[in-house]
């Protein structure tokens, strides 16, 4: 099976960046593409309990949704371990689903995908 990481770097200040790998990670998941998203820097801050359900921009559905139907199509979410150090967020803030882990995760995930993108 195929593999796809998005690296997202983007966080909640940004809405307009925070969309794209979750609805490229369904896609991916729908195309039979094994799909993992690793939230780096200010990216973990869209996976902290609560924030997606104040992020809808235009007419597309609250991010809250679109996240919700990427974890069901099987997308693989990990939020990076030095940036909760980084920014002082503790374990427990983040969503159901949502793995801990660390750089070397991180770069397993890298190598071992066929395509890497960064948001």
């Amino acid at each position: 099976m195929a593999k796809i990481l998005y690296v997202q770097t983007s966080g909640t200040d940004t809405p307009e960046r925070l969309y794209g790998p979750f609805i490229l990670g369904a896609t991916a998941a729908a195309m039979d593409v094994k799909a993992s998203i690793f939230f780096m820097i200010k990216g973990i801050t869209v996976m902290k309990k609560g924030e997606a359900e104040k992020i809808r921009i235009g007419s597309f559905p609250s991010l809250n949704a679109v996240i919700e139907q990427a974890a069901a199509a099987g997308v693989d979410f990990f939020v990076c371990e030095q940036s909760t150090q980084l920014l002082g967020m503790e374990r427990g803030d983040f969503i159901d689903g949502a793995r801990i882990a660390g750089a070397a995760t991180m770069n397993d995930l890298a190598l071992e995908a066929d395509a890497v993108i960064s948001f």
